[in-house]
């Protein structure tokens, strides 16, 4: 292959001084934290959240089903590639893969805690923590910061902060503090993420009520990707994009098959129903527009998205591997792809595999190791 291959979601295993060691001494003693439990394993509990984090999940990326676990799983027997930067270059090694956009675990579940002030400590807290991560490999790992948004204008005062950390973007909570995103309030917040170049990501699992179902749990995991899809339809049709055609968001891990029909229907809502919209609130283009040009979509063992690539902006999709979560298509990404691109042209699979998701953080695919 001539070109690197990137995955545009991997993510970290914290290890349990993450936040203990990073966090403002006032909240030490409230920080997440590790602890060990009989017959449970280990888990991080979370002040303030009913239900800890069990790490099972987290980190059972190439794992045959039978094994795969919630509860009973040691830190220690975690992939080593989750916390410790150095072996990780031997986990990207063995994929096929040659730098990753890193992704937060506990950090996902921390998006949802009710107390903004407390989440705005541990994300600074871990904001610390990853820099300190990816800068022993800055080229391979590309880290993505958090922000609380307890106001607006301190979610500009954290773009600012996480891109002198040298983190590539900033990974958003599914509800910000102030009203919605769609509010005019968030305008100069859009506008400082355009002028700092800094991509906005919403990921799966990081917005309030998603972890709720019917029926078999399994259920739950078709369910997941629907806080993201709301998200993107109130930055679209709440004019986010008519008013900054410039912002660039990731929808993360929500898998991008769907999107072709999710484009259709808006477009169909928007033809029928535009009288629904606020009051003096106008689109220039069609909402299917606005996301072909504005949303980036990520996603793994997606066999849809690569067969419908060309109902939708393929310049917008980018692969990823989502190591080590149980998710993770670790360390069989080559098989599968070598089966799932097999219809695009040399142009698409280049796009979708290293080329977008360099052009979107800058990464310089000349620094990376590939065949």
């Amino acid at each position: 292959m001539s070109h690197p291959i990137i995955s545009a979601d991997s993510h970290i295993t914290e290890p349990a001084n993450t936040y203990l060691d990073h966090i403002e001494a006032k909240w030490k003693d409230r920080a997440p934290r590790m602890e060990r439990r009989e017959g449970v394993g280990d888990i991080f509990v979370v002040d303030g959240m009913e239900k800890p984090v069990p790490m099972g999940l987290v980190a059972a990326a190439g794992k045959p089903p039978e094994e795969i676990r919630v509860n009973g799983v040691l830190f220690e027997e975690m992939h080593r590639g989750g916390w410790d930067p150095d072996a990780r270059m031997a986990d990207q090694d063995r994929d096929g893969v040659h730098a990753e956009v890193i992704y937060p675990t506990v950090g996902m579940v921390l998006c949802n805690h009710p107390d903004l002030d407390y989440k705005k400590a541990c994300f600074d807290a871990y904001n610390r923590w990853i820099s300190e991560y990816c800068a022993k490999h800055p080229t391979r790992l590309l880290g993505c910061g958090q922000t609380a948004m307890r106001t607006p204008e301190e979610g500009i005062t954290d773009l600012e902060a996480i891109r002198a950390a040298g983190l590539r973007g900033v990974m958003m909570p599914g509800h910000p503090g102030v009203e919605d995103y769609d509010s005019p309030v968030y305008d100069d917040f859009w506008r400082a993420a355009i002028d700092l170049g800094m991509p906005l990501s919403f990921h799966i699992l990081t917005t309030r009520g998603t972890g709720t179902h019917r029926g078999p749990l399994m259920n739950g995991f078709l369910s997941i990707i629907r806080g993201c899809q709301d998200i993107m339809g109130t930055l679209i049709l709440g004019g986010v994009f008519e008013r900054h055609p410039k912002l660039k968001v990731v929808c993360v891990e929500a898998d991008a098959g769907w999107v072709p029909h999710y484009m259709y229907r808006m477009d169909h809502a928007y033809k029928r129903h535009r009288n629904w919209l606020p009051p003096g609130q106008k689109l220039s283009k069609l909402p299917s527009e606005y996301f072909a040009e504005n949303i980036y979509t990520t996603f793994q063992d997606d066999w849809v998205a690569f067969k419908t690539a060309n109902l939708m902006n393929w310049r917008r999709l980018m692969w990823a591997n989502d190591f080590p979560h149980s998710d993770s298509t670790w360390p069989w990404s080559q098989e599968m792809l070598a089966e799932h691109k097999a219809d695009l042209d040399e142009a698409q699979q280049e796009a979708i595999l290293c080329g977008n998701v360099a052009e979107l953080y800058g990464i310089d695919t000349s620094s990376l190791p590939h065949a």
